[in-house]
């Protein structure tokens, strides 16, 4: 049936056409980008898996980058090492020399010549650096990065290879010491406290024992114990002996030894008549379980020397705040060190701080506060007042006494600059062959510092390799995931072209279908006619 309200044969040829020319700007578009899968429009999980690995080519790219960053540097220190061992055995070689009976202008020839090398390693070490990485310095581990692992679930983690420093300086050790007033954190306080004695209790360092009783014997002797433990400045030991009251002194750092060897001068300087005075040293004095000995013997066989037991003490120096009463220690402001170190003293205990990288004295004080009140100490009530500009200003702890009194020594108060451990090769330092002794000492000594510097160069050369290793995988693994994502997206062009063409043709034929199709309600014009 013919309509000319209805012409299904141009609504098909239409739509035919439609579909032929969608298909062939769809191939166009392959073919000028040369994708099949351009965006998400054409294939939404071909597309975000293609998009996923891109990402990660260009994070591996990255990646590459960085691993041969850390070959460079690695193999800086590697070259480094391997200089330095080679100085060492030259610097062995003068030391071998002076194995021989040498005159003293010989050695001190061939002791410039250590110098010589000594300086020149120093100067080796601290050019080692890459892009402001020693690895010949410190002893933190540098982290190249390696891969990014994606787990089954999407989740991303980065991969490192640990390359361990190796500490080739030459610098000596040096200890730790009292900070000076003028440096950052020196601790001290303008407050004073009254000190008062407190009798030693039996298990305390430096309490005083005897078994005699009211006399030395003729021809005989009596001994009293000073009990082995630590000792404060300003503690007090007592003893009577021929109507004589001797009393010492502890000043800092003494001990028991010290003590009861100011005890026989003391004894000796009132020239007791007969008595003799013998010590006993502790073997260690800081251990509670010996003891130092102090030995008085009568030399007359007649008479006896009078002693008094009773008289016999050891007092600790206590410094007590008054229930209510505060005492403010100041932390000076400036620039810290790690390592560097603080300290209180309450209840006869001392508190110490060490710093951390970074620290304030605002962290000093707080950490000082934290042990105290870790400590629980009765009737103790602390606080901090905190420096406004660290760098600058002092910050306060204030030490109170709060519903009765509380042993505080401000004679306690120190602070120390932190102790620098020596170099790797740090008895580069004071190595010596002015002496036939010092130089048998050193060709001991040049062997260690050989091995250690063999040590670093097969260390960094090990790790210089796995770098490499790892670098060569990480560029495979571009190509293989760059060909992946092409079998993916990319378009086939050969394909493609012959596709183009039979677009085109069919194209054509549906033109011409459609021009057939609408010119057919022109026919029933003739029925008309």
């Amino acid at each position: 049936m013919s309509s000319i309200l209805t012409n299904n044969s141009s609504m098909v040829a239409l739509e035919t056409l439609r579909n032929i020319n969608r298909n062939l700007e769809s191939v166009q578009n392959e073919i000028s980008t040369g994708k099949k899968v351009a965006s998400a429009k054409d294939n939404a999980s071909i597309w975000a898996i293609s998009t996923v690995m891109s990402t990660d080519v260009s994070s591996f790219e990255q990646i590459s980058s960085s691993l041969n960053k850390g070959s460079a540097t690695v193999g800086v220190a590697r070259a480094s090492s391997e200089q330095i061992t080679s100085l060492l055995q030259d610097m062995k070689n003068l030391i071998v020399d002076a194995q021989q009976d040498l005159n003293d202008s010989d050695r001190a020839t061939i002791q410039k010549d250590v110098a010589a090398i000594r300086s020149t390693i120093t100067n080796i070490v601290n050019g080692a650096q890459m892009n402001g990485q020693n690895l010949l310095k410190g002893t933190d581990d540098m982290k190249v990065l390696a891969s990014l692992d994606r787990g089954s679930t999407g989740d991303v983690a980065p991969a490192f290879i640990n390359v361990s420093r190796v500490d080739l300086t030459t610098t000596a050790a040096v200890d730790a010491a009292a900070k000076a007033t003028t440096d950052a954190g020196y601790v001290s306080t303008a407050d004073t406290i009254t000190a008062t004695d407190v009798a030693k209790a039996s298990t305390e360092g430096g309490y005083l024992s005897t078994t005699a009783s009211g006399t030395i014997p003729t021809s005989g002797s009596i001994t009293v114990d000073i009990k082995g433990g630590e000792i404060a400045a300003g503690d007090k030991f007592t003893l009577s002996v021929g109507g004589s009251d001797v009393t010492v002194t502890a000043t800092s750092g003494q001990t028991i030894n010290d003590i009861a060897a100011a005890f026989k001068t003391a004894i000796d300087a009132e020239s007791i008549t007969d008595l003799t005075v013998s010590v006993t040293d502790a073997t260690d004095a800081s251990d509670g379980s010996d003891k130092a000995v102090l030995t008085l013997a009568n030399g007359n066989a007649s008479s006896t020397i009078t002693f008094d037991e009773s008289k016999l003490e050891a007092t600790n120096s206590v410094s007590q705040l008054a229930d209510t009463e505060d005492a403010d220690v100041t932390i000076k402001g400036g620039t810290l060190s790690a390592g560097d170190t603080f300290t209180v003293n309450v209840d006869n205990t001392d508190y110490t701080y060490t710093a951390v990288d970074g620290d304030t004295v605002n962290d000093v004080a707080a950490g000082l506060k934290g042990l105290l009140d870790d400590a629980s100490i009765t009737n103790l009530a602390v606080t901090v007042t905190d420096a406004t500009d660290p760098a600058t200003d002092d910050a306060t702890l204030t030490i109170a006494a709060d519903g009765g009194t509380v042993d505080v020594n401000l004679g306690g108060l120190a602070s120390q600059n932190a102790a620098t451990a020596a170099g790797g090769l740090g008895a580069l330092s004071s190595l010596s062959v002015a002496t036939s002794t010092d130089a048998t000492a050193a060709l001991t000594s040049i062997e260690s510092l050989l091995d250690k510097a063999i040590t670093a160069a097969t260390t960094f050369g090990s790790a210089q390799k796995q770098i490499e290793g790892q670098t060569e995988f990480v560029q495979n693994l571009v190509d293989s995931m760059k060909s992946g994502i092409g079998s993916m997206v990319d378009a086939d062009i050969e394909a493609a072209s012959a596709k183009l063409q039979a677009l085109q043709v069919q194209q054509q034929l549906g033109v011409q279908a459609l021009s057939i199709a609408n010119s057919a309600p022109q026919t029933l014009l003739s029925l008309f006619r």
